[in-house]
């Protein structure tokens, strides 16, 4: 599902002739505007993708659908946006969103939709040419600047009865002498601190990757959860030398935890990933592919009967895997700990589950590969080999491949390769360098921008050693809806657990067009 998050709003609380008002107004989402959203993925919706009939979305906090406070009662589409305005329900959680809202602590909606018909540009950004409109949340952090809410209207209603007034009448008073008039005050009382919202680890990736201010703020974010669980330790008074405290000496910490694991998805950046069809709903799903195309012949005579074949199209079902990881953290290790080891360990498992998914493509794409002979490791050999992969593709598509993935080890034995004058057959163009007599572009820093007779290379540790698998990136679809952060508090252990989840899946439609290389 695509989460759209928008802006500010302003607030109007008066309600007409005392009558009750509960909605917000605003603009859901903003047509023509390019933003990453919730998982990664950089969306524009087109004018008019969002629908204006049909079953009404639902309000919720934070895409919580347990924590629904209301519902959408009036879409109007524009080409520019889409306007709405959300009838809050008359229960506690839709007074306390009304609340908030009106304090400026949400300030911002975001909708849930799933495609239903969408498109990719030369850039790789979807653009939404239709959408069913799930939910519409209010939520504190906004994924792009442009859309509003207008207006928040939350009145009670005048149940004070009207009473009459009392005649004037004149009475004879006697003469006091004139005092000083206090009139009592309502008491303020303290309210309870509330808990600071923590991101979701997309969230918190996405604002560290964009840097400056959004990567402050999310910082900030991790600071202040800190402190709110922090107890306060007062440090005694004294005249005393660091050596008489050295236990509470400091130990200098050089910046954050080096980072052994470049966390990228080299098949899943080269392929590109589709979002889950189906809108969440169902394990499986079906991915349609032609099994006997219709023919075309000249035909012989007038009056001849046409060439006529039975059209076959297969249904083919694909499944989802779930794909996920959990960590539990004592609050002591939060609490003792700079940078924030929650944030640290978060950061990491966020990592760790695009490569799970990773991996698992990767696996899959091997074993939809039919063969296509066997490599020598000779130069002819390979030539030979990758070209007669492209031979077996073309005779039974008329597609040529696009992609030639292979793992650290098997790119290394290709990037060596010489010719009998032990010039690089692969070789690097940069720094002046020409690659003379060369068929194709290598680079030991730049693996991924080689081109081996022209095809991209796609370099990745998830495969197996000796695996060389030649293909069009039309053939193999995957699929991912990414969940999110689960975290639940463990009082009894004084410990908090979180969860990283989401859902995964692969089909290789033609296996004419994803050919494999074994090698000696």
């Amino acid at each position: 599902m695509i989460k759209f998050t928008s802006s500010t709003f302003t607030v109007d609380a008066a309600g007409p002739d005392g009558a009750e008002r509960r909605t917000i107004t605003g603009i859901a989402v903003p047509y023509n505007v390019m933003a990453t959203v919730s998982d990664g993925t950089t969306v524009q919706f087109a004018p008019g993708s969002l629908p204006i009939d049909g079953k009404a979305p639902r309000l919720y906090m934070n895409h919580d659908s347990t924590m629904a406070i209301g519902i959408l009662s009036e879409r109007v589409d524009s080409p520019e946006a889409m306007y709405f305005t959300a009838k809050v329900s008359n229960t506690r959680a839709g007074d306390e969103a009304l609340v908030l809202a009106a304090d400026g602590v949400l300030d911002s909606v975001s909708v849930g939709v799933n495609p239903t018909e969408f498109k990719f540009d030369d850039d790789g950004n979807m653009i939404v040419l239709s959408a069913d409109w799930v939910e519409l949340s209010l939520v504190p952090t906004p994924a792009f600047a442009g859309a509003t809410i207008t207006q928040v209207a939350a009145s009670e209603p005048d149940t004070e009865p009207e009473t009459e007034a009392e005649p004037e009448t004149e009475k004879e008073t006697p003469m006091e002498l004139e005092a000083e008039v206090v009139v009592p005050t309502a008491p303020i009382f303290a309210s309870a601190k509330r808990e600071p919202r923590l991101p979701n680890a997309f969230e918190y990736m996405a604002a560290i990757h964009k840097g400056g201010i959004e990567a402050a703020n999310a910082v900030k974010v991790w600071d202040d959860y800190r402190a709110y669980h922090k107890s306060p330790i007062e440090a005694a008074a004294g005249d005393v030398t660091s050596t008489n405290v050295t236990g509470i000496v400091p130990l200098p910490l050089l910046g954050p935890v080096f980072a052994d694991i470049n966390y990228i998805s080299p098949l899943l950046t080269a392929v590109g990933t589709r979002a889950m069809p189906g809108g969440g709903t169902g394990a499986t799903f079906i991915r349609p592919t032609w099994t006997t195309h219709p023919t075309v012949a000249e035909q012989s005579a007038q009056f001849d009967a046409v060439s006529a074949t039975t059209s076959v199209i297969a249904s083919n079902t694909v499944t989802k895997k779930t794909f996920a990881g959990a960590t539990t953290l004592s609050y002591q290790a939060v609490d003792f700990t700079d940078p924030a080891a929650m944030a640290v360990i978060m950061q990491d498992l966020a990592g760790q589950y695009l490569r799970a998914i990773d991996n698992f493509a990767c696996d899959n794409l091997v074993t939809a590969a039919s063969s296509d002979g066997v490599w020598d490791l000779s130069v002819d050999d390979l030539l030979k080999s990758i070209y007669d992969c492209a031979v077996t593709t073309v005779a039974a598509t008329n597609f040529l491949p696009t992609h030639i993935a292979v793992d650290p080890t098997t790119w290394g034995l290709m990037m060596q390769l010489t010719d009998t004058t032990d010039r690089p057959i692969f070789g690097y163009t940069g720094g002046g360098l020409n690659a003379f007599n060369a068929v194709g572009n290598g680079g030991i820093n730049a693996f991924q921008n080689a081109n081996p007779l022209g095809l991209q290379i796609v370099v990745d540790n998830n495969f197996a050693v000796k695996t060389m698998v030649i293909f069009n990136s039309n053939a193999y679809e995957i699929y991912r809806a990414d969940r999110g952060l689960l975290s639940v508090e463990n009082p009894s252990t004084v410990s908090r657990t979180m969860s990283m989840f989401g859902y995964a899946a692969t089909f290789a439609a033609n296996s004419s067009m994803i050919r494999k290389i074994t090698q000696a």
